[in-house]
């Protein structure tokens, strides 16, 4: 589930909550009760990878001398 931002537009309180996508746009401030609250547009969090297999030569297949293609061996 999402993380939502919201902000009062009365009271300024601000807060984030958790809500499905389908779930309407909370409208009550929980401080101060008012149907003042505004959905806050925010950067979002992106992609985070866990786990082992996410590296570029992961899926290429190299040559066998065990040196990376561009760097001599020493």
């Amino acid at each position: 589930m999402p993380t939502y931002d919201y902000e009062c537009r009365s009271c300024g309180h601000r807060f984030e909550t958790f809500q499905s996508m389908s779930d309407d746009a909370l409208v009550q401030c929980p401080e101060c009760k008012k149907d003042e609250l505004r959905r806050l547009i925010g950067g979002g969090s992106g992609i985070i990878f866990k786990g082992s297999g996410f590296y570029v030569n992961d899926s290429k297949k190299g040559s066998s001398s065990g040196s990376p293609k561009g760097q001599a061996s020493a």
